[in-house]
């Protein structure tokens, strides 16, 4: 009957290389999980710093890289990446540039909310004598139309009558009022200034 190998020791674990110690802690195996964490913790650390610059943030990540390569220890391929350093160094620098990018997507969502909040304030006095101008111009050049072209506007324009109403109150045939309409908005336009 053959002897089966039990779990190394810790004396044992310690002299493990990391891709020794990778196929371990894939097998649930937590002592070579904590030296596999001593030996990727500072390079991992370093790497990540190199990215973020926050000391913060650079904690927060390498913690989320050295857990994920704890799940993911049985992703390991010796065949794609030699060293367990080299895949774990990759997953850092993926983690930090992640990072970067889910911040300054964040930054650019603030300052798009900052700039939709932000409203001219109404100004009540400079809005009321803008309109009072505005009244008072096209009042002018209403008086410069002919009483029937004003009539015909004031009813179609200002009333919210169609052409066929305005026609009918004002006893005259469809054409001649659209015609009124049309050569006093016309004046109007000349009387205000408005481009054609």
């Amino acid at each position: 009957m053959p002897a089966t190998r039990s779990a190394p020791s810790a004396r044992e674990t310690f002299a493990l290389t990391p891709e020794v110690l990778i196929v371990l802690a894939a097998q649930g195996d937590q002592r070579a999980y904590a030296r596999l964490y001593e030996y990727l913790s500072g390079p991992v650390h370093g790497k990540v710093n190199a990215v973020l610059c926050s000391p913060a943030q650079s904690e927060e990540v390498t913690q989320e890289v050295l857990l994920e390569i704890w799940r993911q220890a049985a992703r390991f391929d010796p065949s794609r990446t030699a060293r367990v350093l080299t895949w774990a160094l990759t997953i850092a620098h993926r983690r930090a540039v992640d990072r970067v990018r889910s911040e300054q997507a964040f930054r650019n969502r603030q300052d798009k909310a900052a700039r939709l909040e932000f409203r001219r304030p109404y100004d009540d006095t400079g809005e009321a004598a803008l309109s009072i101008v505005d009244r008072d111009r096209v009042r002018g050049a209403l008086r410069r139309l002919t009483a029937l072209q004003r009539e015909s506007i004031q009813l179609t324009y200002f009333c919210g009558l169609t052409c066929r109403e305005a026609a009918d109150r004002l006893g005259v045939a469809v054409g001649t009022v659209k015609t009124r309409v049309h050569d006093g908005m016309i004046r109007l336009r000349d009387a205000l200034g408005a481009p054609a």
